[in-house]
């Protein structure tokens, strides 16, 4: 019994990375009241960037993000921003989970990433991360968006206040 929940826990679609899109395809927009989202959370994690602080949450998330980082360049590699997205459907749909963003360095180029649930069903939660090699070359995140996309429609969106 416990092997077989180890299994289906492995081989659930939120232990997937996200993959990285060599294009950002432009999608309708047809929103649907079954979907939304929820909650978004966002964190910028770089040591030139944070500020002192005696907050134990803020402390207890940065040391999070470090916990088994060994030496300063494992420590280097999770530095970028991460974002964790809360959301919903009130029916069973195959639902396409995109952040779509852009980067300082790369001025008004959008970059995407996305996961893929099927016959997913009530509430989920969705990880992304612009870390390591991606964040120290091409910057901070000027600006994201984040897709619920159903058949190739884009049935609910989250996005920051400067994306335009």
């Amino acid at each position: 019994m416990l092997l077989t929940t180890l299994a289906s826990a492995a081989a659930s679609p939120a232990a997937e990375q996200p993959r990285q899109l060599d294009k950002a395809k432009v999608l309708p927009l047809a929103l649907d009241d079954a979907f939304e989202f929820r909650k978004t959370k966002t964190m910028l994690h770089d040591r030139d960037n944070e500020k002192p602080t005696l907050d134990p949450m803020v402390i207890f998330e940065r040391q999070r993000l470090n916990f088994g980082a060994v030496s300063d360049i494992d420590r280097e590699l999770r530095y970028g921003h991460y974002f964790t997205f809360f959301w919903r459907t009130k029916r069973a749909a195959d639902v396409t989970v995109r952040l779509e963003y852009r980067q300082q360095n790369l001025g008004a180029y959008v970059q995407a990433k996305e996961l893929f649930y099927k016959g997913v069903k009530g509430s989920v939660k969705t990880d992304f991360s612009v870390i390591g090699d991606d964040y120290k070359h091409e910057g901070k995140i000027t600006g994201w968006r984040a897709l619920l996309i159903e058949n190739g429609k884009i049935v609910a969106l989250n996005q920051s206040f400067l994306w335009n």
